[in-house]
């Protein structure tokens, strides 16, 4: 506890100027920056001749010479914008660690001064350390900015599937881990001393020798009381809120005051939480920094402070800002108190209404996957739509089967184009999942179809090309029509082309893209009716143009609590997902809840 003590006690010394500088640091962020980068971002792909991005067109956009200058500074600009905040709060630490005030002018110069010798060629290489390691590590050592760097839920489970690929991650991250702990005090010597990042990076190295592994304790141990508090604080804030909403009557104009003090408190917690979590985290690596100084009898270096300039940015000035901010927060809680008990804060409910869950694969997380038994377990659960995969068989037949290579769900280490159905319907589907399936068969698309116009479910049909078919799209269509099950079906795919001939057979036969990367205006792909999108594409923005555009988005394949709600909050138009009981409860409690109503609930 004496580290935790001693952190707090030079993150407090200076704490009216850190907190304003971060304040302004995250509004600026949130407001200013991040739009202009993503403006930036679009500026490239349009110079560059792309309107959009999927995982059919990003490589050749990466790999043109335009492209990759022009990322290259955009990320450089990212680091030195990021390294703002780093500097910032190594600075002020600093300072307090040498017992002076600082203002904010003083830390805005100094900082952005600092982060300006990224640009320096000799520099660059700090943007693998700011942009890749401490996000990556994420344990809180790194720019709210870059923070946010997440890794499609689709790409974890296919590396958690692989046993290979699990171990080369783990590798990984040990080794970004170790890396981490050698340039630990790199941002110091960079930012305190003015070392090059190379040097900067041998200092660290030499400075925290075979004290590692202490070091690595001691960051966690400071991560897990910081995030204990953090968590108490959100508790007793959100208590005391409650307890003040338990006071006012039924009265319109009283719950509309008790709504807006919840909210103006949730926010506080949440800003505090966000504007200590950097402070904490640079303030345990400064003051192992200085302890390491004085057991190495390595001389201290301290930052000087730049002179503080009264007139540039007064006080005054100061405070004005801060009650505008203050106003704007108020009023804010204030018009939001007022929409929720009016009942008029109901955005977008058409698209909740109407949001429909989808199978993955059938009810694959009971059954053994594209299987009739996972298709009836499907309509049980309670679900709209199964999204299933189909192939060609060598004999022209469309089986419902996701890999080409049937070695694992089968055990026959053949692929489908060799094999004709009457080899293939011989095969154990089910065992590989559960030896209570044993004898479950690979079955054709027809039978899948049949089920669901006799069920009244509907079906995603994703054709997964091998480049061995004869008319595959044809086929796939004529077991639609045969059906007479036209506007129960979609046929998906993530072949572009696929969908082309699909239009070009049958233009009434509604079509969807599947997308595990979709980036600006996808709607210019007119061969796809909808679209079906890797959940972390599924953007706000990107949602808004597509319903603009009188199509639908689907979000896949979405398996947890927190990125169902995502998705609900963004009003995709389909949930596509394993657990399909979690996703329905999910809807379920969206259409309905009321945070105010259940807030009271819990003083009654």
């Amino acid at each position: 506890m004496r580290k935790i003590r001693e952190i707090g006690a030079l993150v407090l010394y200076n704490w009216k100027a850190l907190a304003g500088f971060e304040l302004i640091y995250k509004f600026a962020s949130g407001l200013l920056f991040l739009p202009l980068l993503w403006n930036v971002f679009d500026w490239i792909m349009e110079a560059g001749g792309y309107t959009y991005l999927t995982l059919e067109n990003i490589v050749p956009f990466l790999t043109q010479p335009f492209t990759v200058v022009s990322l290259f500074f955009l990320l450089l600009l990212a680091a030195a914008y990021a390294m703002i905040e780093i500097s910032a709060i190594v600075f002020v630490i600093d300072q307090s660690k040498q017992k002076h005030k600082v203002h904010f002018q003083q830390i805005l110069k100094f900082s952005v001064k600092n982060a300006a010798r990224v640009w320096k060629r000799k520099n660059f290489f700090l943007v693998l350390v700011v942009l890749l390691l401490i996000p990556f590590l994420n344990i809180g050592l790194g720019s709210s900015i870059l923070t946010t760097i997440s890794i499609p839920e689709f790409i974890l489970d296919y590396i958690a599937a692989n046993e290979i690929l699990s171990l080369l991650l783990c590798i990984v991250t040990v080794l970004l881990l170790v890396l981490m702990m050698r340039w630990l005090y790199a941002f110091h010597y960079f930012t305190l001393e003015g070392c090059s990042f190379a040097e900067a990076r041998k200092k660290s190295a030499k400075l925290g020798r075979k004290k590692r592994f202490r070091d690595l304790r001691a960051l966690l141990w400071v991560q897990f009381v910081s995030a204990v508090f953090l968590v108490l604080f959100f508790i007793a804030v959100v208590t005391a809120a409650l307890a003040v909403t338990s006071l006012f009557s039924s009265e319109f104009v009283l719950q509309w005051v008790a709504s807006t003090v919840i909210w103006m408190m949730l926010l506080f917690a949440i800003t505090v939480a966000g504007m200590l979590a950097g402070p904490f985290s640079y303030g345990c690596v400064s003051v192992l920094y200085y302890r390491h100084k004085e057991e190495t009898g390595e001389a201290p270096v301290y930052s000087k402070a730049p002179q503080y300039n009264q007139r540039g940015f007064s006080r005054g000035l100061l405070r004005c800002m801060y009650v505008l901010a203050g106003c704007i927060v108020v009023a804010g809680s204030f018009g939001l108190g007022y929409l929720l008990c009016s009942g008029k804060l109901n955005p977008q409910i058409e698209y909740i209404r109407t949001m429909e869950i989808t199978a993955h694969r059938g009810a694959s997380a009971f059954y053994p996957e594209n299987t009739m038994a996972a298709f009836v377990g499907a309509k049980e659960l309670g679900a709209d739509w199964i999204e299933l995969d189909v192939q060609q068989c060598k004999d022209g037949q469309i089986i419902v089967i996701h890999d080409s290579n049937l070695q694992r769900t089968t055990g026959v280490n053949r692929n489908t184009w060799d094999m004709t159905y009457e080899e293939i319907a011989k095969l154990d589907a089910g065992s590989f999942f559960d030896p209570v399936y044993a004898g479950e068969k690979i079955p054709l698309l027809s039978e899948a179809v049949q089920f669901a116009k006799e069920s009244g479910i509907k079906l995603n049909i994703e054709l997964k090309p091998t480049g061995h078919e004869t008319e595959f799209e044809k086929c796939v269509v004529d077991i639609i029509r045969s059906a007479g099950m036209e506007r129960e079906c979609v046929i998906t795919s993530q072949v572009y082309e696929v969908l082309e001939r699909v239009k070009a057979y049958d233009e009434s036969v509604q079509t969807v893209y599947v997308m595990s990367l979709a980036y600006g205006d996808i709607n210019r792909l007119t061969a796809a009716d909808h679209f079906s999108v890797e959940a972390t594409s599924a953007t706000e923005s990107l949602v808004s143009r597509v319903h603009n555009a009188g199509k639908q988005i689907y979000a896949w394949t979405v398996n947890t609590q927190d990125s169902i709600h995502k998705m609900i909050e963004k009003n995709v138009d389909n949930i596509i997902t394993d657990d399909i009981e979690l996703a329905k409860q999910c809807v379920y409690e969206s259409r309905y809840s009321d945070l105010l109503t259940e807030y009271m609930k819990l003083f009654e």
